[in-house]
């Protein structure tokens, strides 16, 4: 690199060395774009359209879970509600992220999203800005998970339930049967306080079976 910008600018009209010398002092101090090196430095949008920082967040358990208000897993919510009540003073933050992508189970808009979710299932915790968690618009909070905890099969027992969703998704060409891919709303992943500990848990497991999980967690 150096060689070839010193024969560029020898050759240019009118060079001379204190130009060389300004190349070469610009070309040591360009600047080095920063890589995003953990969760904590993504931003998000809340449910009003707010930045908010996952920074924030430091020193908490997080559930991370994409919801909606259509799906036959919708009662999940109930669940969460109840974790996060139990928890949430020792630590625990859950934080909800609605999706419209699995049979366009959440269309509504975020003032309707969070009006259901209040009146229906009594919703405390904070809940975001609707995203795509697949596909080229996916959220980077989710291609990071997704990266650090990838999908490991659907868990035994669900055989049925998982070949329904893998069907779905074979006839509707998603193709989010296959790779990392979210399968379904409600896929859950459990943040460690420090950020570097990730579990990721499919949608057909319910969230009292995230329990021990979590104690273990906000014990560390």
């Amino acid at each position: 690199m150096i060689i070839l910008a010193a024969f560029v600018l020898a050759m240019a009209t009118g060079c001379n060395n204190q130009n060389n010398k300004t190349a070469q002092v610009a070309e040591e101090t360009e600047p080095v774009v920063e890589q995003t090196s953990g969760i904590y430095d993504i931003t998000v949008k809340d449910i009003d359209g707010s930045d908010v920082s996952l920074a924030s967040y430091k020193g908490k358990v997080l559930l991370i879970v994409n919801v909606a208000s259509k799906c036959g897993l919708t009662p999940q919510y109930e669940g969460l509600e109840a974790l996060y009540l139990k928890y949430k003073d020792q630590g625990l933050e859950i934080l909800a992220f609605p999706c419209n992508q699995f049979l366009g189970q959440e269309p509504g808009t975020n003032e309707e999203i969070q009006s259901f979710c209040s009146l229906n299932y009594n919703v405390t915790f904070p809940l975001f800005d609707k995203v795509d968690v697949n596909g080229e618009n996916e959220s980077p909070l989710y291609t990071y998970l997704k990266e650090q905890a990838p999908f490991k099969g659907y868990p035994e027992g669900t055989e049925d339930f998982a070949a329904m969703l893998d069907e779905i998704h074979q006839k509707t060409g998603t193709g989010f049967d296959q790779g990392d891919a979210i399968r379904w709303n409600f896929c859950k992943f459990l943040v460690s306080k420090d950020g570097k500990n990730i579990m990721r848990f499919e949608p057909m497991v319910s969230p009292t079976e995230l329990e021990a999980d979590i104690q273990r967690m906000l014990e560390e």
